[in-house]
């Protein structure tokens, strides 16, 4: 029997529009709570320098439930400092500007390896297991390996945008990380309507979805908007990824 592909949520939208207002509703922690009933396999929550949406308060009730949370974090003295004390399931390394919307793209593993080394080991030897968000590009792959990070999560965002040729590219990569013996995610402006052909990607273990699944929510409630997602990636699977 094949093994389900896991589903991460990510929660920053949720507490995003918290911050909006400036009040403390909606609840992310309660979001978290709903996504458990839902079937989720995990929770993602980014904690960033600007504090623009999770809060370390946040990742701190997050850590008391009784699910993986996967902490979204830039390679920085601060967050690892953060990140060794709550000793999350795992940390997503990922690269962060204070200028942009969202993730624009993956982390320069082979350009930043003297950089991100000792992230990577200090992670490790915390007993957190590590992903570097990348770019689905062979040299970036190799670089990750060459770090010692267990996991690599695919940055999806060229192919959710559309772009040409990139489904291709993200099989190629996933086949090029399991090579390597990574464990492979992927991830970044998944919907309903493009998760199914991520179901072809080789090796596949992880997905983690946010902006669209609470986008849903509005009309239909979180627990049914995670819902709809995971029968959509079951149905995918079973079809081998063909959309």
């Amino acid at each position: 029997m094949t093994t389900p592909v896991r589903l991460g949520v990510n929660l920053d939208h949720v507490a995003t529009l918290r911050n909006a207002r400036g009040v403390d509703y909606p609840d992310p922690i309660r979001a978290a709570r709903l996504v458990m009933e839902a079937g989720a396999d995990g929770i993602t929550l980014h904690l960033r320098e600007d504090r623009r949406h999770i809060r370390d308060a946040d990742l701190e009730q997050a850590r008391a439930l009784a699910i993986p949370l996967n902490m979204e974090m830039a390679a920085t003295a601060e967050m690892v400092r953060i990140a060794c004390a709550l000793r999350p399931h795992a940390c997503c390394l990922v690269p962060e500007r204070r200028a942009e919307v969202t993730t624009e793209g993956g982390l320069d593993v082979a350009g930043q390896r003297a950089a991100l080394g000792p992230v990577v080991t200090a992670l490790r030897d915390a007993g957190i297991r590590v992903s570097l968000f990348v770019d689905p590009d062979p040299a970036q792959l190799d670089a990750a390996a060459g770090l010692g990070a267990p996991v690599v999560e695919l940055h999806t965002g060229a192919y959710a945008n559309g772009r040409a040729g990139e489904l291709a590219r993200l099989v190629e990569g996933a086949r090029h990380a399991a090579g390597l013996g990574l464990e492979v995610h992927a991830g970044h402006g998944l919907t309903y309507e493009n998760v199914g052909p991520m179901m072809a990607l080789p090796a596949l273990r992880e997905l983690n979805i946010g902006h669209a699944l609470v986008a849903e929510a509005v009309f239909c409630g979180l627990v049914e908007s995670v819902r709809r997602m995971r029968a959509v990636m079951d149905a995918g699977q079973r079809r081998g990824g063909a959309g």
